[in-house]
C-alpha cells in the first residue's frame, strides 16, 4: 500500500524528469531546470500553492511534449489552446489557476533569461463570477446555540469555545484561528 503511495507521488511529481522536473523543461537546458527548481522553491512560499503550481505546469508541459513542442517553441496560440482544453473537461476556478501558474512560471523563466517572452502573459482564463459564497454562514442564534452547547466545566472545554467563537465572530479560517497566540487578540471599541 505505502510502495503504491510512493509510486503514484513519484509519478505525479516526477513529470518525466529528474525532480519534478518537466522533460520539455529538461531538454531546454541545465539552466532551465534549475531555473523552474528555483521558481518552486525560492518564489513560492504556500506548500499548498507550491503542489498546485507544480502539478499546473507540469501538466501544461506534458501536453506541449505530446505535441512535440520544446520549450522555445511554445507561443501564447498553445497556452490558449490548452485553456481551451482544460475548459471542456474541468470547472472555472480550475481552469482559472492554470494560466496563472503557467505565467508566474514563464514571468520566472523570462527573468532568468531562459525564454526570450513569456508566452502566456497575453491568454487569460475563464472568468469567474460568484453572486453568493458556498460556505454557509451561521445566523446569531445559531452561533448562540452552538457557543451555549460547549461545556465549559473543563479547560478542554474553554479552549474549545474560545477558539470557535473566535471563528464565528472573526470569519477567520482555521489554520489562521490556530496559529494565533493571546497577544495576537486586541479589542477595538466594543468588538
Amino acid at each position: 500500500m505505502a510502495g503504491e503511495l510512493v509510486a503514484k507521488r513519484d509519478e505525479r511529481l516526477g513529470a518525466g524528469g529528474a525532480a519534478g522536473v518537466p522533460a520539455v523543461v529538461m531538454a531546454a537546458g541545465k539552466r532551465a531546470g534549475l531555473r523552474f527548481i528555483e521558481f518552486f522553491t525560492a518564489n513560492i512560499r504556500n506548500p499548498n500553492t507550491r503542489r498546485a503550481y507544480h502539478r499546473a505546469c507540469c501538466d501544461f508541459f506534458r501536453w506541449c511534449a505530446s505535441r512535440g513542442l520544446g520549450l522555445d517553441q511554445i507561443g501564447p496560440v498553445h497556452v490558449a489552446t490548452y485553456i481551451e482544453v482544460l475548459g471542456k473537461e474541468l470547472s472555472r476556478p480550475t481552469v482559472k489557476q492554470q494560466p496563472a501558474a503557467i505565467r508566474m512560471l514563464f514571468d520566472w523563466l523570462v527573468v532568468g533569461q531562459v525564454v526570450p517572452f513569456n508566452p502566456a502573459s497575453s491568454v487569460r482564463g475563464p472568468r469567474i463570477t460568484t453572486k453568493k459564497g458556498k460556505t454557509p454562514v451561521l445566523s446569531a442564534a445559531e452561533a448562540r446555540q452552538l457557543l451555549d452547547a460547549i461545556d465549559t466545566s473543563s479547560v478542554v472545554g474553554l479552549r474549545d469555545r474560545a477558539l470557535i467563537g473566535l471563528m464565528v465572530f472573526t470569519f477567520a479560517r482555521v489554520g489562521a484561528a490556530t496559529g494565533m497566540d493571546v497577544e495576537d487578540w486586541y479589542f477595538q471599541g466594543r468588538r
